[in-house]
């Protein structure tokens, strides 16, 4: 299980975004996170991969503190909305997910006709699969998904969500998935919960 237990953060000279946030995701589960901008939902997905350090509480990646795994690949991987920003716009995709410590991928995930192209010579989607694929290739625990689909065409969203769910059910990971679209949510998620509720402490025992 992935546990956020009464997590507080607060970025320099602003006041504290999270007052003692809780949540957690089981392996195999899909738990929804929705909210307005700013409300402390991109922080978490941060603090639960390690890119963040609260200011208080912990993370739990099942039951062991998620400091512990500051070496080596990260039990708990973010794919970020933006995959631009993500890579080196030099590298081919093979040589982005060579980084991840592997030449090949998921086929279903990235097609091979990609693998000699730049970042900027496939589209959105096609680049978000690859970070997806990337993320997978440490062999992850848990993937945070933060508004991932947000820019894709609907037919793409749904495309990428089918392969994404099929390979997160296959593996037995567990899937937080971070989206102002409730809609989509409520069609991918085990669970959803209130972000505003979870940042304020409300939401103590979310399962």
């Amino acid at each position: 299980m992935l546990e956020l237990i009464d997590v507080r953060f607060a970025y320099p000279h602003t006041e504290e975004l999270l007052h003692g946030a809780s949540l957690s995701v089981e392996r195999g589960e899909v738990v929804g996170l929705s909210g307005p901008s700013g409300c402390g939902k991109s922080t978490l997905a941060r603090i639960a991969c390690g890119m963040r350090r609260p200011s208080a509480g912990r993370v739990l990646v099942d039951g062991t503190d998620l400091r512990a795994h500051r070496r080596g690949p990260r039990p708990v991987q973010l794919v970020a909305q933006d995959p631009y920003a993500a890579m080196n716009p030099r590298w081919k995709i093979s040589a982005v997910l060579a980084e991840a410590g592997a030449t090949l991928s998921d086929p279903h995930l990235v097609d091979s006709s990609w693998l000699d192209r730049f970042p900027h010579e496939i589209s959105g989607g096609e680049l978000q699969r690859v970070s997806l694929a990337r993320a997978l290739l440490t062999q992850p625990r848990y993937l945070v998904a933060d508004e991932i689909s947000a820019s894709l065409d609907p037919i793409t969203q749904a495309d990428l969500w089918h392969d994404l769910i099929d390979v997160v059910a296959q593996r037995g990971l567990g899937l937080l998935v971070i989206s102002h679209d409730i809609h989509l949510l409520n069609e991918v998620c085990t669970r959803v919960l209130d972000a505003e509720a979870v940042a304020s402490g409300q939401v103590l025992h979310d399962s």
